[in-house]
């Protein structure tokens, strides 16, 4: 009879762990359907490049919390095969309803806000932070908070300079996998997102969304200060530094500072004397594009500042400006010594060398000075003998 008994409780602890392991099986098949549900949430919800380290970031911390049910689950098996004697049958079938309850409820736990539901209450209890606001992992170094310990991880590598993720085609490292990801796409040349309305394609779906704001109009990134929207939040916030006074880009050689990376490398041309933008017709050199741009005009006679009022054209808008106030009678630049007023900035600077004595156009020839450039071009008709036009 004990051998019958004994066998009969072996059989019971048999079918025990074969409904914990079909348990273990089905909960890992309906975890992976809520991993997938929860990345097509987060996916949805989440704009631009957030979008990717907010779904990194909850899987992670996800699994975490997998591994810990695991552990748990095992540790319940140990104290069934400890407790033999006192595994009634009565718990057998306690145990094995609420399996059956377990089995037949998808999704176990629900957030009142939303009703997004979970299998495990410490999914839950992360989700609720969406709703509270609660940031309870803090840097120490910053004190950035994050709502997500996965958040606060990928934090920390800008403080350690951790970059464990690497390129294999060029060994350039990153932060999250997510970035070299998108990286891997300059080596394919692999651009899947398309406009359909003019073409352009892109390798990041984010890169398409922000530039659909060009045809649709849309700028949802305002200053709060000024009311002036912007199509990127980049743009947003290199425009607060005209509210904040902040020049974060110096340049190592004058102390000059500027507000935006770009000004401080066109900058930097005036040390190094560099010259990248060449004309194809001359080959006069300049430091900027659009002075190129500008000197292309010598060459196609192109004057697109036309003056209603005479219909007079210019190639440069400075000198439009200039010849509007003629119109107006606006003289903005007045001398501070005879009142005197002039349109032009460069008309009251040569006025100024009749106050001051200044001649800094000096013949090399014979050393005589000149208050004017056109002064000096005259008196040099005496040196080379050309007689002057009619």
């Amino acid at each position: 009879m004990a051998f019958i008994k004994e066998e009969t409780e072996d059989m019971k602890i048999e079918e025990v762990f074969s409904l914990k392991d079909e348990e273990t099986e089905e909960q890992t098949k309906k975890e992976e359907t809520e991993d997938l549900k929860i990345e097509e949430t987060l996916r949805v919800k989440h704009e631009e490049t957030d979008e990717l380290t907010d779904l990194m970031a909850l899987k992670e911390e996800i699994q975490d919390l997998n591994e810990m049910e695991e552990r748990d689950q095992y540790k319940m098996q140990c104290d069934v095969i400890t407790e033999e004697k006192s595994f009634s049958c009565s718990q057998t079938e306690k145990t094995s309803g609420k399996m059956s309850q377990m089995k037949g409820t998808e999704s176990y736990f629900t957030s009142q806000q939303c009703g997004m539901s979970f299998n495990q209450p410490a999914k839950l209890k992360v989700h609720m932070r969406v709703h509270t606001g609660e940031k309870p992992f803090t840097c120490q170094q910053c004190e950035k908070s994050f709502k997500q310990q996965g958040h606060f991880k990928i934090h920390m590598r800008i403080h350690t300079g951790e970059k464990p993720f690497t390129c294999r085609q060029c060994g350039k490292c990153f932060k999250q996998q997510g970035h070299l990801n998108n990286h891997i796409s300059i080596h394919t040349g692999e651009k899947p997102y398309a406009c359909q309305q003019c073409g352009k394609s892109f390798n990041q779906q984010v890169n398409l969304k922000v530039h659909m704001r060009i045809h649709n109009g849309e700028t949802p990134f305002t200053c709060q200060q000024c009311g002036k929207s912007f199509a990127e939040k980049g743009h947003l916030k290199v425009h607060m530094r005209v509210h904040t006074g902040e020049k974060p880009f110096t340049c190592q050689q004058c102390g000059k500072s500027f507000t935006q990376k770009g000004s401080l490398n066109n900058h930097m041309r005036i040390h190094t004397g560099e010259k990248p933008f060449t004309c194809q017709q001359c080959e006069k050199s300049f430091t900027h594009h659009v002075n190129l741009k500008v000197h292309m005009r010598v060459h196609t006679g192109e004057k697109p500042y036309n003056c209603q009022q005479c219909e007079k054209s210019f190639s440069h808008h400075v000198n439009f400006k200039a010849h509007m106030r003629i119109h107006t009678g606006v003289s903005t630049f007045t001398c501070q010594l005879c009142v005197k007023s002039f349109t032009q900035k460069v008309s009251l600077n040569n006025h100024m060398r009749i106050h001051n004595g200044e001649k800094p156009y000096t013949c090399q020839q014979c050393g005589k000075s000149f208050d004017l450039l056109k002064n000096l071009k005259v008196h040099m008709r005496l040196h080379t003998g050309e007689k002057p036009p009619r």
